[in-house]
């Protein structure tokens, strides 16, 4: 069922629509978003409240990004202490912050130059020049970087290229050439493009799809991509800019399988909810730019980059990604338990705080429903897969709650054939 307003349940909608003010107003914004009729004022943890004073429990963390929850004290204390010393200068001139956040990077990473910019379609825009740069000094003058099937990379041209979500790059063709698509964890398809492909020059890998549906890169097969690498001379670019600083359980996605790449994006929870991104390189990759060949006016300025040192400071001390791993697996748990019979759920995959769970139908007004009936906020991607990325700092209890209210959500769900199940008892929310 087509939902007439906002993609959620239109009767149960009520519940928040009533005088609520973005619906009666003519808006100015350009119609980029499908959003929801509701506005958060407050944030606190995994906690959000809208105008009218409803509580909500975040499952999203803005789409990956403010891991350590909503109005984290030492954040805002060090976003209030900088503005009030210095916001932006040049990159004409050096930035401290900006050296002292590089050196943090490379240390944690093993990379060993690092350029910062805005967003992740920014750094992955990045890596994309890198690769280029990489093909000029090869000569190769046709370059192919070879992309997956279900990527998504970002909506500027290149990365929109590099995307592969036909809705997404309707209306804006032609797209920039160079990008050879094979099939995501298929190994096989890989070395097949590489004997067929001599102008091949870099691999541009997410090592769990976030928008292709919360599918996991298999550890061998991201020993192979990188074996591969080596054996043609390519520079591995892995996308982390959903899967990084700890959503998957480690550091990075890529270290689940003890690989080293030649490129590393990352943005969103790097600077917890603060706009900044981050391309790192090493090896022949860390030196193709010189100056004048790339640049940002506002990346790397001293705000961002505190803020994102701060980040770093608090995930190392609190540990964060360990936790990620524990809280990851009693979700995947609670979920298997409460919803792998479902009649109507055909998988529930994840890694970390980073979890889909896969309905056989199209399922995106289950976002609005989430909303109305459950107070909770979940993404649907592919259509089908209900995508879960809760805050890191998320409590047992929390955990337990997103459980419970999935639950409830999917054995009340008529309007998309979702059969009634009944909530466990061990579900319930601790007091």
């Amino acid at each position: 069922m087509q939902c007439r307003q906002g993609g959620g349940s239109c009767v149960s909608q009520q519940i928040y629509l009533q005088d609520f003010s973005m619906q009666a107003v003519t808006s100015h914004l350009m119609r980029a978003y499908a959003r929801q009729p509701v506005s958060f004022v407050r944030g606190n943890g995994a906690q959000l409240w809208d105008e009218q004073g409803v509580e909500y429990l975040d499952a999203i963390a803005g789409v990956a990004v403010t891991s350590l929850g909503h109005a984290h004290p030492e954040i805002a204390a060090v976003i209030a202490d900088q503005a009030k010393t210095l916001l932006h200068t040049s990159n004409v001139f050096g930035i401290d912050w900006q050296e002292r956040l590089g050196e943090r990077l490379c240390a944690l990473t093993g990379m060993q130059s690092a350029f910062f910019c805005n967003s992740g379609a920014e750094a992955n825009e990045t890596a994309i020049k890198l690769a280029r740069l990489h093909a000029h000094r090869k000569q190769v003058l046709q370059p192919q970087i070879l992309v997956m099937g279900n990527a998504f990379h970002g909506r500027t041209l290149a990365t929109l290229a590099a995307t592969d979500n036909p809705a997404n790059q309707q209306g804006f063709g032609p797209l920039p050439e160079g990008f050879l698509r094979v099939p995501y964890n298929d190994i096989c398809a890989a070395r097949e493009a590489a004997e067929h492909c001599p102008d091949i020059v870099a691999v541009l890998i997410e090592p769990v799809q976030g928008e292709g549906g919360i599918r996991v890169a298999s550890a061998d097969y991201l020993r192979e991509l990188r074996s591969l690498c080596d054996q043609h001379g390519w520079l591995l670019m892995l996308d982390e800019i959903q899967t990084g600083l700890g959503r998957t359980g480690a550091w990075f996605g890529y270290q689940i399988a003890d690989i080293e790449p030649d490129v590393i994006t990352l943005a969103k929870a790097l600077g917890n909810g603060f706009p900044i991104g981050a391309c790192l390189a090493r090896g022949a990759a860390a030196d193709l730019f010189s100056p004048g060949l790339h640049g940002s006016t506002f990346g790397g300025n001293p705000l961002a980059c505190r803020v994102a040192f701060t980040v770093l400071d608090i995930m190392a001390r609190e540990r964060l990604a360990e936790r990620a791993a524990v809280q990851g697996a009693r979700l995947l748990a609670g979920l298997q338990q409460a919803l792998g019979a479902h009649p109507h759920v055909t998988a529930i995959r994840g890694q970390g705080l980073m979890v889909g769970i896969e309905l056989d139908r199209p399922c995106k007004e289950l976002v609005g429903r989430a909303l109305s009936e459950q107070q909770l906020l979940i993404t649907v991607t592919r259509d089908t897969v209900i995508r879960l990325l809760p805050p890191l700092t998320c409590t047992d209890e929390q955990i337990d709650d997103i459980v419970l209210r999935l639950t409830r959500l999917l054995s009340m769900g008529t309007e998309v054939g979702v059969m009634k199940v009944q909530p466990s008892a061990e579900l319930e929310p601790a007091t």
